[in-house]
């Protein structure tokens, strides 16, 4: 079933797909020192990838003590998204890590199951950054866990 979905960011999710989104985040940041932020902009500017690459430095996601910053970004106009990972945790993924993300994904997007396919992959980038990156026991959340929002 088609779910008519708002292209206003902030009502994009409903309630209950944003909560679990959240939650997804939470628990996958319990197991590493690695940070998972989703975002999503009504209209991104072109170059996609390029503008995705801004939004990652603007919300944050290189600040972090490891570099180990995982951001989903969602145009929603365009119905494009892009999987960024700081270099701490790219350099220690296979090649294909991201590209495996991005597919199951796609496939989830396509069916407008938009929450799946965050909740899965916020499982599987939390998965790797905790193999890569446990949790320490200094650890703090050094980036907030809600969905951001550019209008």
């Amino acid at each position: 079933m088609k779910v008519e979905r708002s292209k206003n960011p902030a009502l994009f999710f409903s309630n209950a797909e944003r909560a679990r989104i959240v939650q997804a985040i939470r628990e996958a940041e319990k197991r590493t020192s690695g940070e998972i932020r989703v975002h999503l902009e009504r209209k991104a500017r072109e170059p996609f990838y390029d503008h995705a690459k801004e939004i990652f430095e603007k919300v944050g996601m290189t600040r972090t003590r490891e570099r180990n910053g995982v951001l989903i970004f969602i145009g929603l106009a365009s119905r494009r998204f892009a999987l960024l990972g700081d270099r701490g945790i790219s350099e220690k993924v296979p090649a294909d890590f991201w590209g495996a993300i991005v597919s199951a994904m796609e496939a989830d997007f396509k069916e407008d199951r938009f929450a799946d396919g965050i909740v899965r992959a916020v499982v599987s980038a939390g998965e790797k950054l905790g193999a890569c990156f446990p949790c320490r026991r200094d650890d703090i959340n050094e980036l907030p866990d809600e969905i951001s929002f550019s209008f």
